[in-house]
């Protein structure tokens, strides 16, 4: 076995993967010699598809940086740096995105890494406070590269470019056909690969209309959420305003659900996300910005409480749900004055009961301590400790994540207020800690 495979083989097996999809394939089969154009559905895998051949063109002699990832969002900046880390490749990797103090990551980038990945804001940030030196730059991947464009990224990108040299090789992923690359770009006769043919009719997908008897869905969606039996759900609406006025109501109504937009301090955000990762709040609802980008598992409900805007944001909600050959299901809810889009063929009714019922609570809460990554604490660390001073069995664990200066631990909902009994004024790893 050479080295290019061996070391693939060897980030396949710290990730428990045996086997590539037919996407991820083909990428790896392209090689890294020319430019590549990968058109492929949210939750495909593009970010293994892409990180795994950029291994095989790094160094371990030039301490400076070779690769640079652009991303349009934190949440997608930071998924890319979860998979790269567990890769396992042994690389110094730095994530830039706004939301927190620049002055850490300059501290950080004092020490170049070898992979930098960034959003396109951050990263001038950087380059004009010079900060960073990316000359030495040999691979850019600019990923959901159409996002960067629509989000208003244009000026940034622009000014990144300008700022490499000598980069040998640029990949762009997107998860829609409709974008122009431009031409500062400097793409050489790419490699185009697309597997977009299914992403309208996912095979596993079903799609029905809700008929809302007044204009304001509110009581709908309750009641809609009552009979999808506390299975995860994720609610698209058009405005802020409305994801927030959705989340009030819910919330008010005693549906365990979070929120989500551009708007949301990062802190805030990522909470959110670890909440209904961790299956504490069942109920996701958030504007367009969760149909791409953001590191949540497969849902099995898409709920379209706003019409989407077009045919295009249509499919990328629906991308959420029926991935990887899992089935699904999209609503879409409809009121006395809407009318079904003409892009879409009639779908089938669901009919709601007369009778409410309640949505059914979620299993898990979730347990905040403190303490995270930069603390050294792990994810053994915070299972040992609700063993021990928690006194809870395997069974009473869910996920758990350790974010930079906090850990995020589901455990079951009737073992929860014992719990914060019983670890009240413990400390973890020898720390001391709040819990909540």
């Amino acid at each position: 076995m050479n080295i290019v495979s061996n070391k693939i083989a060897r980030a396949l097996a710290n990730v428990g993967i045996e086997q590539l999809n037919e996407m991820q394939q083909a990428v790896l089969d392209a090689g890294t010699e020319k430019d590549m154009v990968l058109l492929s559905p949210t939750g495909s895998g593009k970010t293994l598809a892409f990180l795994l051949p950029l291994l095989t063109t790094l160094t371990d002699e030039e301490k400076k940086i070779q690769a640079l990832i652009v991303a349009p969002s934190r949440e997608l900046a930071l998924q890319i740096e979860t998979v790269l880390r567990s890769l396992g490749a042994g690389y110094k990797v730095n994530c830039c995105y706004g939301g927190h103090p620049i002055r850490t990551e300059k501290k950080s980038l004092e020490h170049p890494p070898t992979i930098l990945i960034g959003t396109p804001g951050r990263i001038v940030d950087h380059i004009e406070r010079e900060n960073i030196d990316l000359t030495t730059v040999r691979s850019l991947i600019l990923d959901e590269f159409d996002k960067s464009l629509e989000l208003g990224f244009l000026r940034e990108m622009k000014e990144i470019l300008s700022y490499l040299p000598h980069v040998r090789r640029r990949v762009l992923t997107s998860a829609t056909e409709s974008v122009d690359i431009p031409d500062f770009i400097g793409l050489r006769s790419p490699v185009r690969l697309s597997f977009l043919s299914d992403v309208k009719e996912a095979k596993g997908l079903k799609v029905y209309q809700v008929q809302s008897p007044v204009k304001d869905k509110l009581e709908t969606l309750y009641k809609l959420l009552a009979e999808l039996n506390g299975e995860s759900a994720l609610v698209f609406c058009n405005l802020r305003e409305a994801v927030e006025r959705v989340s009030h109501y819910l919330t008010e109504k005693g549906v365990a659900n979070e929120y989500f937009h551009g708007g949301k301090e990062q802190m805030e955000r990522e909470k959110a996300l670890a909440h209904f990762r961790n299956g504490s709040a069942t109920v996701f609802i958030s504007t367009d910005l969760a149909a791409r980008g953001l590191d949540i598992p497969d849902v099995q409900h898409v709920i379209h409480y706003h019409l989407p805007l077009n045919e295009e944001a249509y499919i990328h909600r629906n991308g959420r749900t029926a991935r990887m050959h899992n089935t699904g299901n999209a609503f879409l809810i409809i009121n006395e004055v809407e009318s079904i889009p003409e892009y879409l063929r009639e779908p089938a009714v669901f009919y709601l009961p007369a009778v409410e019922k309640k949505p059914r609570p979620s299993e898990w809460v979730t347990l905040t301590i403190n303490r995270g990554k930069r603390d050294k604490l792990s994810k053994g660390d915070v299972v040992g400790f609700l063993f021990q001073k928690g006194a809870l069995a395997k069974e009473d664990i869910g996920v758990i994540e350790i974010r930079e200066s906090c850990a995020y631990a589901a455990v079951k909902r009737e073992k929860y207020k014992p719990l914060l009994q019983r670890i009240a004024g413990e400390k973890i790893k020898n720390m001391n800690a709040k819990y909540n």
